[in-house]
Order: structure tokens, then C-alpha cells, then sequence
């Protein structure tokens, strides 16, 4: 492994998606992280990597970069986010597919509204609400700022919980094979996201971890996110273990969004290179970086 590709980290979001740093700012402070190898995975977005892409160009040393997204995603068995590496840049089943997803986040918003109103007697003024449908993928966060703003909420977080979470969503959502194929039909690499923790509140483990990597497989998924920020290393351990067994690639990543979460960038627990699974090694040879 190639002594510049010592700090790398594959998964990050940017305002774009609802990370509080822009593609610009975001890329300048992978500089200074001194980061050589990175991806901006904006949820359900394309535009915020296509971004970076543009301005990789100023500096004048290299920056590796990898095009990435998070897809959300959800059928009767529960909800997965896949992540998207080196997809075609006019990869048309993806692009159609971020459409769609787009298309389901404003609905949820509209919906998420009406469900505060309804249930909780909380309004926001008009020019608020149009402001936020004018972000590039309004989603709860942006939300729950406002309600925070509003007071309606003390935090971020008490506003996910007490308020938004208790809307549910069991029909709207893209299916993860859907995802998947749009993905590797764009001539991309399918990853599972923080496969541990499912949709964020979940811990799965053992059995219904290898039943769940299996169900994927299915569809054509590539491999999973088993260095990760929050991970412990007894979970890192057993997603290695999976992602051996199975011949499945690995890849690290922070999911760092700026100030909405405590989360640095580059914090990845990514080991030093000679310590990295093989499956890592065979992503980054699959990605053309080595």
C-alpha cells in the first residue's frame, strides 16, 4: 500500500444532503485532514460529488476522489443504506433512480409537516417552509433545525425523537435491489453502509447479520462498510469476519456530516495499511486507486 493512501475516508456528507459543509469547504478541509483517498456519499444525491469532481482541479497536489452516494432504502424486511462508489458520471439507471429518491424525501417532508400540525399543533411561516423545500434534499434534519428554531424542540436530537421519528413510513421508500442494480448498472460498486446498525437505532449481529449480508447478496450487493467510526472492534471484527466469508469488499468511513453530528472526519478506524483485510485491498484494486 502506497504510503500516501495512509488517511482515506469513504464516507461523507456535504450540504448537499444534509452535512453542514459545502462540496467546497468539505473538499478544502480534506486538505488540511491531509485526507489522499475520499468519497462525498450526499444521501440520494449525485450533484454534491460531481461538485468536488469539478473543483479537484485547483489543487496542486493530487486528491484521490471517488464518486460516491448513499441510497435509503427499505422493504418488509427492514430498512439498509447502500452506498454507491465510481458509478458512471451520466450512469443513467443510477441518475433515475436519485430522481426517484428525491421525489420520495419531498413527499416525506410534506408529510412530515402535516403530521406536526396534526398531531402536535406545531406551524412554521410560509417563507420558512419554502426555504426548506429549497434545499437540494430537504430531509428531517432540516426539519428539526427548524423546529429547534422554533422552539419547539431543545436540540436536534430531541426533536428526531420526541417528534419526527413517530412518523412512520412503511410503504415509501426505494427497494434495495433497486438501489443495488441501479448502482452496479451505472457501472458502479454496491456497498452496505454501517451494516451493524441497519437504519441507525438497530445493533444486529450473528445470524440475523449473515442471514441479512445473504438477502442482499442477492440482489448483487459487492460489499460492506466494516471500518466505521463508531464501530467497536469487537463489531469491526465480526463484520471482517462476514465480509471474509462471503469474499465481500470493505470499505471505511467517518459518515461524517459537520456540526449535525460529533463525528471528525477521517475518523474511520481504519488501521494502518499493512493491517487492513484483504477484502479492503481488493475494493481500492476494484476502484482503479492501486
Amino acid at each position: 500500500m502506497a504510503p500516501e493512501l495512509k488517511n482515506i475516508d469513504l464516507h461523507m456528507h456535504s450540504n448537499v444532503s444534509d452535512g453542514t459543509d459545502s462540496p467546497k469547504e468539505l473538499l478544502a478541509l480534506v486538505k488540511e485532514k491531509k485526507i489522499s483517498l475520499f468519497s462525498l456519499t450526499d444521501h440520494d444525491a449525485l450533484n454534491g460529488a460531481m461538485e468536488i469532481q469539478n473543483h479537484l482541479d485547483q489543487f496542486p497536489e493530487p486528491l484521490l476522489f471517488l464518486r460516491g452516494v448513499e441510497l435509503s432504502c427499505q422493504d418488509a424486511r427492514g430498512k439498509y443504506h447502500i452506498l454507491g462508489y465510481q458509478y458512471d458520471r451520466k450512469g443513467g439507471p443510477l441518475h433515475q433512480m436519485v430522481q426517484k429518491a428525491h421525489d420520495i424525501r419531498l413527499e416525506k417532508v410534506t408529510a412530515r409537516l402535516d403530521f406536526l400540525k396534526r398531531e402536535f399543533g406545531f406551524s412554521f411561516r410560509e417563507e420558512d417552509v419554502r426555504a426548506l423545500f429549497q434545499n437540494h434534499n430537504p430531509g428531517k434534519p432540516h426539519i428539526a433545525k427548524m423546529m429547534v428554531t422554533y422552539g419547539y424542540a431543545e436540540s436536534v436530537s430531541d426533536a428526531m425523537k420526541r417528534f419526527l421519528n413517530k412518523k412512520k413510513f412503511p410503504n415509501v421508500a426505494l427497494p434495495p435491489e433497486k438501489a443495488i442494480g441501479s448502482i452496479i448498472d451505472s457501472g458502479g460498486t454496491a456497498i452496505l453502509a454501517h451494516p451493524a446498525y441497519g437504519d441507525g437505532d438497530q445493533l444486529i449481529l450473528g445470524e440475523d447479520m449473515d442471514q441479512r449480508i445473504r438477502y442482499l447478496m442477492d440482489f448483487g450487493l459487492q460489499g460492506m462498510e466494516c471500518y466505521y467510526s463508531s464501530f467497536t472492534p469487537r463489531i469491526i471484527e465480526e463484520m471482517l469476519d462476514l465480509a471474509g466469508k462471503y469474499q465481500l469488499f470493505v470499505t471505511a468511513g467517518s459518515d461524517y456530516h459537520g456540526s449535525n453530528k460529533l463525528v471528525c472526519l477521517g475518523d474511520t478506524n481504519l488501521p494502518a495499511p499493512q493491517d487492513r483485510a484483504p477484502g479492503f485491498h481488493a475494493f481500492l484494486k476494484a476502484v482503479q486507486v492501486i
